[in-house]
């Protein structure tokens, strides 16, 4: 099936909120891809039989997870923060108001 394109300009705002998005969900898929074979090649070189407390996977899925949790608010949850724009309005009402 093909999709029809039409002539409309896109809408800067709407178009990197869907980059964003997009670039959340290829990160996403990346990590666990990456996650699934940190826990392969542990398990591959006896981990499981070399008990010293935590596996190693685990840090660099706790670091890394921590930077996708950015990713996904920075996506879905506070998409619209930004602090230039935001900024730039704070300016013109001191200006509008002088």
């Amino acid at each position: 099936m093909e999709t029809q394109h039409t002539n409309t300009p896109r809408d800067p705002q709407l178009w990197e909120l869907a980059k964003r998005r997009a670039s959340f969900r290829g990160h996403l898929v990346t990590y666990l891809i990456f996650s699934a074979f940190f826990w392969l090649v542990w398990f591959a070189s006896n981990g499981p039989r070399y008990n010293s407390g935590l596996p190693w996977p685990v840090w660099p899925m706790l670091g890394w997870g921590i930077g996708v949790l950015f990713h996904y608010m920075g996506a879905f949850v506070a998409p619209k923060t930004n602090n230039v724009e935001r900024e730039y309005q704070k300016l013109l009402a001191q200006r509008d108001h002088e």
